[in-house]
This record gives C-alpha cells, sequence and structure tokens, in this order.
C-alpha cells in the first residue's frame, strides 16, 4: 500500500508564498491521522523531490542535504512522529505550547508542528526573516497568559543573540523548557543560559531519528544507544525513520539489524558514561569523517571544542585540522569572542587542552572569527570554516 505525497511550501523560508503556518499545520494533521496525503515541506534550494508515492505508514518526509551534500529525502512514519512526541512530552514534563522559532524546512521545526498538532495546542510562530530577539520576545508574549507549558526549540546561534537582550533573557525565563540542538552548544553558552534561570535542554538526533532523541544526554524513553567499536554511535527504538525515499542503497548503509533489532548506524563518533545513569550519558565526540589525524593520532573536534568554550571570552569554538607537511593535519582552533574579550594567548590555550586530552590534541593555531560560517538550521559549516582558517593563519614557529 503507497501513499501519495504533497508539497507544502514553508512560510519561514518562503516569505512570499501563500502557505502560511496554519495551512502546514493543516496539511501535518490530515497525513498524522491518515486521511491525506504525506508532507514533504518545501526543499532547501537546489534539492530535487523525487518523483512517486512513499509507504503508506510514512507521513512525513524530510529533505537534507545529508553530511556529503547529496540530496535525499528521510521518510518518518506517523508512528515514529508518535513516539517522539509522546517521548518528549514525558521528559519535558507533559503537554505544552509551542513557539516555533525554526525553519519548517527542517526536522526541528517540523516537529514543534507536529508536536503542537498531537498535543491538540496551537503554536506561535516568530515572523519570517532574519533571527531578532526583539521578534522572538513578541512571539513569546502571545504565549504568556497561556494555561499549562511552555515550550520552544533553538540552535545556539539564537540562543547566543537572545542571551545578550535583556528582552530576550526574559523571553526565554518564561519558557517551561528550550530545546537546544542542531548544532553542538559550548559549555559555557549552556552554563550562562542556566545561571540565568534558563530551562535550557542539549538535544542531539538528526532527521532519521524524527529530530532529538537524546536529551542531555540520556535517550528518551524507548531509545537504545550503542557503540560500535571504533566509538561510531548507533540508535534504535520507535523514533527510527522508515528509510530514505527512493535511495534504497543509502537504507543499506545506514540502517542494521542486530539482536533482532533495527539500528542507524550514525556518522558520529561518541563515548557513553554508564555510571552517571542506569541508561548511561552519551557525549558526542563529533562526526567520523571529522576527527583529525594529526602525527598519526586521532583528535576528536568536539572534545577540544568543549575545552575551548569553556576559557573566559569564548563565545563559540570550532577545531578544524589544516594540512601540514610535517604532522599531515595540524589541530586549529577557531573562536568567536565576546565583544571586547583579548585573544587568548596560544601557549595558554596550549597547556589547558593539553592537561584535559592530550599534547596532540593542543591547538598549534589560533583564528578569531566575528562569527562562524553556518548551514542549514544553525549547524557550523567546518569545510568553510577550514578555508577562512587557511587564509588567516599564521604558521607557529
Amino acid at each position: 500500500m503507497s501513499r501519495p505525497v504533497r508539497v507544502v511550501p514553508s512560510p519561514a523560508s518562503h516569505r512570499d508564498a501563500p502557505t502560511t503556518t496554519d495551512a502546514l499545520i493543516a496539511a501535518l494533521a490530515a497525513a498524522l491521522d491518515g486521511s491525506g496525503p504525506a508532507v514533504l515541506a518545501t526543499a532547501p534550494p537546489g534539492a530535487q523531490a523525487p518523483e512517486g508515492d512513499v509507504p503508506g505508514c510514512v507521513a512525513l518526509v524530510v529533505q537534507t542535504s545529508g553530511s556529503t551534500g547529496d540530496a535525499r529525502a528521510v521518510m518518518l512514519s506517523a508512528a515514529a512522529l508518535r513516539a517522539s512526541a509522546a517521548a518528549t512530552e514525558t521528559r519535558l514534563g507533559g503537554p505544552g505550547r509551542w513557539l516555533l522559532a525554526l525553519p519548517t524546512t527542517h526536522v526541528a521545526g517540523l516537529q514543534v508542528l507536529v508536536r503542537s498538532v498531537l498535543a491538540g495546542t496551537v503554536p506561535v510562530a516568530v515572523p519570517a526573516g532574519p533571527f531578532r530577539s526583539e521578534a522572538f520576545a513578541a512571539a513569546s508574549a502571545q504565549l504568556a497568559g497561556s494555561d499549562g507549558r511552555r515550550y520552544t526549540a533553538l540552535v545556539p546561534t539564537q540562543l547566543h543573540r537572545l542571551l545578550g537582550s535583556p528582552d530576550g533573557v526574559d523571553a526565554l525565563r518564561g519558557f517551561d523548557a528550550i530545546l537546544l540542538g542542531g548544532a553542538a552548544a559550548a559549555p559555557a553558552l549552556v552554563a550562562e543560559a542556566r545561571a540565568d534561570g534558563i530551562a535550557v535542554v542539549t538535544t542531539y538526533g538528526m532527521s532519521e531519528t524524527c529530530g532529538g532523541c537524546v536529551y542531555d544526554g540520556v535517550p528518551l524513553d524507548g531509545v537504545r544507544v550503542e557503540l560500535e567499536p571504533d566509538g561510531r554511535v548507533l540508535l534504535a527504538g520507535p523514533v527510527l525513520a522508515t528509510g530514505y525515499r527512493g535511495r534504497p542503497d543509502l537504507d543499506e548503509q545506514a540502517f542494521v539489524r542486530r539482536s533482532g533489532a533495527r539500528w542507524l548506524r550514525t556518522t558520529d563518533v561518541g563515548s557513553i558514561d554508564r555510571s552517571a545513569v542506569p541508561a548511561g550519558v552519551l557525549t558526542v565526540l563529533g562526526r567520523l569523517d571529522d576527527m583529525i589525524v594529526t602525527g598519526g593520532t586521532k583528535v576528536a573536534p568536539a572534545a577540544v571544542e568543549r575545552v575551548l568554550g569553556e576559557l573566559d571570552g569564548v563565545v563559540e569554538a570550532c577545531v578544524v585540522g589544516l594540512p601540514d607537511d610535517e604532522w599531515g593535519h595540524v589541530v586549529t582552533a577557531v573562536l568567536v569572542l565576546r565583544p571586547g574579550a583579548p585573544m587568548p594567548d596560544l601557549a595558554a590555550v596550549r597547556a589547558s587542552v593539553e592537561s584535559r586530552l592530550g599534547r596532540s590534541a593542543a591547538p598549534r593555531h589560533l583564528v578569531a572569527l566575528d562569527a562562524l560560517p553556518l548551514r542549514g538550521p544553525g549547524k557550523v559549516d567546518r569545510r568553510a570554516t577550514a578555508d577562512l582558517a587557511r587564509q588567516l593563519v599564521r604558521p607557529v614557529p
């Protein structure tokens, strides 16, 4: 049994399109209860939506560029979306009203609407256009008089901007939980938000898991996390995607069966602290293809970024490997500093990282940018960052 797909333009990315958030919500509601076709929100620029139907269980198709830039369409069933929404509600403390502050061309934004539909609540959307603290605060005020709990989802760049605005901080304090995902968040950013009384919940997941499925390192109910010998993160549970539309080759690469269960083989490397809680706490160390090999030793950029994010004056950090004749690649730290903050001393930074992660992980170059280049819903574009660092870096004697 198959099902047709309805392409619905995203109001977040098509400001002049007739589609409204209400129209997208209505299409999602019909897709979830089976009375309408599956929904494909407008694809990112340059991506093409495959023609044809999808399996009957599929309610939502999320277009993504994938880690290598190749277009792919992730098929999510109504059952998986319901499982994800139910697990999120349980973890956050019950159903509530949502503020939509993310584009609905990506799973995080779409999930805000899906959770609203399934909870029977009406979301409020931040107006389309560049993200501004004033617009976020104004939209948040529309939820202020609502009964029950209030939620939103952000990426780290948005949180950083809001923390720099008194109105933004006040608005953030009005939410019972703020899901923070889309990219790794600097520990200092999360600590600052929580110190200001803001209920930040860090999330890990992807389109293939209906968005975030691990909150603050702990899997949602029904989700299982394991590691392969090389540290690759495996995810299982009712939130897994049905597969990739029209790409059985990708299905074979990404989804495997082990011990009677279906698992997603992510492209991420992680570690699990089994002593923390019964389920274990997952720490994502970075992507397999982001690992830096320097002098024959593998360095996980995310681990170095966490250390750098704890340094005074550092708002964001991205660690990349630049080609080097002697070492193969050298660890290079690209920093975004608070206004007026001085550039950290390289020797001090190297000592701090070395004491935590070993000498190989210590950056040999430091570069400062006003902002890190981004792609998608707030993800750092590491390739573009490396290109900028290559232009700015000064050789170290």
